[in-house]
């Protein structure tokens, strides 16, 4: 089977797929487009025109990262998802939370001013602190197993760890669980070379060029 992944260079659920790609050590190619720009093959196929789309050699195509990641999971082994049902069902409900604080993430990084962003940082934390209780003694969501949950959340810690060096926000002091988590996620080598060698610099001129309090604080 031979996989396409289609996205934006800097799109955080596109790299979830990169690193269940690695993981389970699968072939696969990446088209990155431009998302102000989309050539019209792309609008073609993605009915929502949104990444990541996923299409296989067959001519089958697939769009959001959830599904994404759950077909291949289902199709190529080792199975990164938990075998007990209720446990399953419950990395599912947190991957989808994970999905909600992508979101709040974005909107920090593009809020006009400083009281916006301070907003958007408080409604975070608040969010954050339910994730927090759902860490065990690690090093990743499950435990010792890495897992789809951990292929969700590696994207927004990345970008969260980038944050935090550039311009401090306090968003892991409060929560030790999760920034032992993020340390585990980026050591791992899955989780790094799931993004183009120059990401941090792109990341930082992306988001300075978007006018936010923060992304300029980034450059």
């Amino acid at each position: 089977m031979a996989y396409q992944l289609i996205s934006f260079v800097l799109c955080p659920f596109v790299q979830r797929a990169v690193i269940a790609l690695k993981e389970k050590r699968v072939a696969f190619e990446i088209t990155y487009i431009d998302l102000q720009n989309p050539p019209a093959w792309f609008l073609a196929i993605s009915p929502m025109g949104k990444v990541p789309v996923l299409r296989v050699d067959s001519g089958g195509v697939l769009f959001e990262s959830a599904v994404i990641n759950e077909y291949l999971d289902e199709t190529n082994p080792p199975a990164l998802h938990p075998q007990d049902p209720w446990r399953r069902a419950h990395n599912r409900a947190w991957i989808e939370f994970g999905s909600n604080l992508i979101g709040r993430q974005y909107r920090m990084l593009t809020a006009p001013d400083q009281a916006t962003l301070l907003r958007e940082r408080d409604g975070f934390l608040a969010e954050w602190g339910h994730l927090e209780k759902q860490l065990g003694d690690g090093p990743f969501f499950n435990g010792a197993d890495f897992s789809l949950a951990d292929t969700a959340y590696a994207p927004l810690l990345m970008r969260l760890e980038i944050m935090e060096r550039r311009y401090p926000q306090q968003l892991l002091e409060s929560t030790p669980k999760i920034a032992a988590w993020c340390a585990a996620l980026l050591a791992r080598p899955t989780v790094r070379e799931s993004v183009v060698a120059d990401f941090e610099a792109q990341f930082r001129v992306y988001f300075a060029g978007q006018g936010g309090y923060l992304g300029e604080r980034l450059a």
